[in-house]
């Protein structure tokens, strides 16, 4: 069989292939045309793949077609996905293909939603789709039963695992007939994954796609490094310069996401950030409005980005370096589909983490290129090239009246034509880089930076959030530097202890910088920052100092020596373990100073 057919070659039933007509599809992919057939034999299937290689209709074509849909309507088919997203996106793509037939009834289970709306399509749905968790629900209380399952589908399914599903799956399928057909869809094959295919599975055929052919084409693959501290400011730089009609950027953490959508907010960017602890109604939202284009950037982890399948997303940002080589895959191939061109843009922060995504990139198979930072002179001079050219294009359209009165109005008031159009061109490029922050000469002439402040005394200032939060220094300078302005390098000398942090900063300005700072989300926590004094530190010292009953006399003497001179020697011991006990360990010119009680 050749890699790919036409779905024309793939005998379809008519109404099938009156749908995929009218969605635009003609050429079928790798996956849909060995998995279509195999799925028809009633052979099992494990199916290796990636994001991307369109999956949902190499198993959805066959489902409907095996569906009994004029018997009184019961369960044939049960497709368990990792996350809500993923089961609404397969619950659509189903309905696509269902437009011309009747009697099909798809029903879709996953928490966050009303049960009572559940509990009435699934009186009469012949196919659900749902996460293990919801299902395992449903199937408690009685409203799915599952003894007429004919066809059982694993989507995402190292996803699922990962997700701590494992155990649920197993109780789902052991609740169908042995008779059923199984299908699983992976993009990894970890053990557990393999043991399920054994117990669950019938001489299963495998099929793996060309993992490189598929998520790798027409993608260049580029990276930067940027200074400690300043990832934020480089990815403001980057999303400036390259202006990407529609962005992913993936993050390691929820609380990352978080950070990185609000600092894109506050520096105007159309962005959102998506995650699993937000609310269903809000991802919904999230989800809808990314799709619509209404917003172009998104931020968001793996795990919730696995519920977004766009076709023109021309950028790829990995903010965080990804776990391992399948993610990387996984992140990169959302862009450069359907034959278009993509991006995909590491932002590295030192050696380590080059090391770390080169070798990624080599277990890919994948060329990497690194990259200059742009700069705000840059950005600025590629805004005014785009603003000459959406000018000429304005001009060759038609112009609605109420412009030509405007310019009108301009003329008749006296001004030059040259000056009114200079003007106008100055208003569309003013703001292309507001607020960024040049970080190009600072990684470039590390050695010949001086201080905006230099010379200046500096002062204090206290953040309530310390080493449970889990913050580094660099966590620190981003956070001060996105939210008041000013360089990496005029932050001062870093204190990190268990619950809050002492961060030095230029005294003229502290009084703003907290005011600036205060009620900021540092970690996915907001934090409370105030000023910070000699005599605060000392006074709290004095107050935990263990208190002792005092000699009576200062001159008495204890097996033959001066008592005095024991406790001047009982002192210095006692400074020498305090001493190496509160030894500093720096990264740069930031120390984060350990104390005894957090060791």
């Amino acid at each position: 069989m050749k890699n790919t057919l036409k779905f024309s070659e793939l005998g379809l039933i008519p109404e099938l292939q009156s749908a995929i007509d009218d969605l635009g599809f003609d050429e079928a992919t790798e996956i849909q045309t060995k998995a279509i057939p195999l799925m028809r034999d009633g052979a099992d299937i494990i199916g290796k793949s990636q994001t991307g290689t369109g999956k949902t209709f190499a198993f959805a074509i066959p489902a409907i077609e095996k569906t009994d849909s004029y018997s009184k309507p019961y369960v044939q088919t049960i497709v368990l996905c990792p996350t809500r997203e993923l089961v609404q996106q397969a619950a659509a793509e189903f309905r696509k293909l269902t437009a011309y037939i009747h009697g099909i009834n798809i029903a879709e289970v996953y928490g966050g939603a009303p049960m009572d709306r559940q509990f009435s399509a699934l009186k009469k749905a012949n196919i659900v789709i749902g996460t293990p968790g919801r299902v395992m629900d449903h199937m408690r209380r009685g409203t799915l039963k599952l003894d007429s399952i004919s066809l059982a589908v694993l989507d995402e399914a190292d996803e699922m695992l990962s997700m701590g599903f494992i155990d649920d799956i197993v109780t789902i399928l052991s609740e169908t007939p042995e008779s059923r057909q199984t299908v699983l869809f992976s993009a990894t094959m970890p053990k557990e994954i393999l043991d399920l295919t054994e117990r669950f599975q019938k001489n299963p055929v495998l099929i793996e796609i060309n993992k490189k052919q598929v998520t790798l084409d027409n993608i260049a693959q580029k990276f930067v490094d940027v200074p400690s501290g300043r990832k934020t400011d480089a990815l403001c730089l980057l999303l400036r310069y390259y202006s990407p009609k529609r962005a992913m950027i993936f993050c390691n953490t929820k609380q990352m996401v978080d950070e990185i959508s609000l600092i894109l907010e506050k520096h105007n960017f159309n962005a959102a950030g998506l995650h699993g602890d937000m609310l269903q109604s809000q991802r919904t939202r999230v989800m809808e409005s990314f799709k619509s284009g209404k917003t172009n950037i998104l931020a968001a982890t793996d795990v919730a980005a696995r519920g977004i399948d766009v076709n023109d997303l021309d950028y790829v940002f990995n903010y965080d370096i990804p776990n391992n080589k399948e993610y990387y895959v996984h992140r990169i191939g959302r862009t450069g589909r359907a034959g278009k061109d993509g991006v995909a843009l590491t932002i590295c922060s030192g050696r380590r983490q080059i090391i770390t995504l080169l070798s990624i990139a080599r277990s890919a198979k994948s060329e990497l290129e690194e990259i200059d930072i742009p700069t705000v002179a840059e950005i600025r001079e590629k805004a005014a090239d785009n603003a000459v050219m959406k000018a000429k294009e304005y001009i060759n359209s038609p112009i609605a009246e109420i412009y030509r009165d405007m310019a009108d109005e301009l003329i008749t008031s006296g001004y030059d034509t040259e000056d009114i159009i200079s003007a106008l061109l100055k208003m569309s490029v003013a703001d292309a880089a507001a607020g960024l922050s040049d970080i190009h000469s600072e990684k470039k002439n590390k050695l010949n930076l001086k201080s905006s402040y230099a010379g200046e005394n500096y002062a204090k200032i206290k953040i309530s959030i310390g080493r449970s939060g889990h913050v580094a220094p660099n966590f620190l300078v981003a956070a001060i530097c996105d939210n008041t302005g000013i360089s990496g390098k005029d932050v001062g000398k870093i204190e990190i202890y268990d619950d809050y942090s002492i961060v030095g900063v230029p005294e003229s300005i502290r009084n703003q910088m907290t005011a600036d700072l205060n009620g900021i989300k540092i970690c996915g926590k907001t934090v409370d920052v105030s000023a910070f004094e000699y005599e605060e530190k000392r006074s709290k010292n004095k107050r935990t100092e263990t208190k002792k009953k005092p000699y009576a006399s200062a001159k008495k003497t204890y097996a033959g020596k001066d008592r005095a001179t024991k406790r001047s020697s009982n002192k210095d011991k006692n400074n020498k373990t305090s001493a190496s006990s509160n030894r500093k360990s720096t990264h740069g010119k930031y120390s984060v100073k350990r104390d005894k009680k957090s060791r």
